[in-house]
């Protein structure tokens, strides 16, 4: 069966996490996915987030295996600083459907593969820029980074310690957020296409989509201006210790799943305090932490479960890694790779009833299908020894 996006074609100019979790999720859909990349690492960054900077070969043999932000994907190399390099882009973006990068604002004018330009060639093509804050935001020659989003939407301030301080979120929320609300934009914009036969252009700031995470807080606060305490954990919403020293997460806003909980732990009589303030909440808090302690994670979990009520462990990485919710759910695949043999990937999220997107192919090492795509674009085999030469791809 055919997949839903095997009739378009996108180039990549992204780097790093945000747009390349985007057209990996295109990739999946069945998009073809060209990596548009640069002959050599620039400014101490590899080619995606799992990719290092210049990598031996057999450290990137190894990345590529495991990498599945850049699986489904081709990669040609093409310094676009040279205008026969530039000439080649050109070429695949008349055929293109989608284009996206991620550079700073303005950088694209420099390099001349800017919307302006390329959608003159290709009036179809859905450009979207990807980028810290925005092509119009009075921020928008800031670098960014994932804590600073976080930092500017008020994801911070809603994290911290029992002392009030904010610590940073592990989680890249904000660039998975900027990825996934790039490829709807995305999607969204090749649907219009098909009414109208017209592309446009998409212009998406990671800070906005940060504050997907941050809008019911930042709702209330417009309602009835309510800022809400960093560092306050009601006993109804808490993340306990336990007594193997690890954490479990205990969510009961509803009524009824409190009264379970309490019956579960063996104090009924803390039914009445499912929200207390002041100092009211410290006790109780003191009180359930004390219960906590007399068992371990994973039997709180057992028990928890049991009686219906909303908890799960606290899990490592590694334990994440072994979670029987994820292998039922296909979210760890192992996958036979060429040279590398067994080897595991992230899974996709999206289920299909009768689609079965997903991997496709390894992810490419660097320039790997420069001469394929070129070839296909009526270039002679002599001439893109010549440029490799020169430098202009590689």
């Amino acid at each position: 069966m055919k997949l839903p996006l095997d009739d378009i074609k996108v180039l990549d100019l992204c780097r790093v996490l945000p747009g390349p979790m985007c057209t990996m999720i295109l990739g999946d859909m069945g998009a073809e996915v060209i990596k548009v990349e640069d002959i050599e690492d620039r400014g101490g960054t590899g080619r995606d987030m799992l990719t290092p900077p210049s990598p031996t070969s057999e450290v990137e043999d190894e990345a590529l295996a495991y990498n599945h932000l850049a699986r489904n994907k081709k990669s040609i190399a093409l310094n676009l600083r040279d205008t026969r390099a530039r000439e080649v882009f050109y070429e695949l973006a008349k055929g293109a459907d989608v284009l996206i990068e991620s550079f700073r604002p303005g950088v694209v004018e420099r390099l001349e593969v800017d919307y302006k330009t390329i959608s003159a060639l290709n009036p179809k093509l859905v450009y979207c820029s990807l980028s810290a804050y925005g092509q119009d935001s009075p921020y928008r020659e800031l670098p960014g980074h994932e804590p600073e989003y976080c930092a500017i939407s008020g994801a911070l301030s809603l994290t911290g310690d029992d002392e009030g301080i904010p610590v940073i979120i592990g989680a890249n929320m904000a660039d998975a957020s900027g990825g996934l609300h790039a490829a709807i934009a995305i999607l969204c914009a090749l649907r219009a296409r098909d009414k109208t036969g017209e592309g446009q252009y998409l212009d998406i700031a990671i800070a906005d989509c940060m504050l997907s995470f941050t809008g019911v807080n930042l709702g209330l606060y417009l309602r009835r201006n309510f800022v809400p305490q960093r560092g306050w954990q009601p006993p109804y919403r808490h993340i306990w210790r336990t007594k193997d020293n690890k954490f479990i997460a205990v969510t009961n806003p509803e009524r009824h799943l409190w009264e379970l909980f309490c019956r579960a732990i063996g104090r009924e009589d803390l039914i009445p305090y499912q929200r207390p303030k002041g100092d009211k909440r410290l006790e109780i808090n003191d009180i359930i932490a004390e219960v906590m302690r007399s068992k371990t994670r994973d039997d709180w979990v057992t028990i928890l479960r049991q009686a219906g009520v909303s908890a799960a462990p606290v899990l490592e990485i590694n334990e994440v890694a072994t979670e029987s919710h994820y292998q039922h759910r296909q979210m760890r695949l192992e996958l036979e790779h060429p040279t590398k043999g067994k080897v595991e990937q992230l899974g996709t999220p999206f289920k299909f009833s009768k689609m079965p997107i997903g991997f496709r192919s390894f992810a490419p090492s660097l320039g790997q299908h420069t001469e394929e795509l070129m070839l296909g674009l009526g270039y002679t085999s002599k001439q893109v020894a010549e440029m490799r030469a020169a430098k202009a791809i590689k």
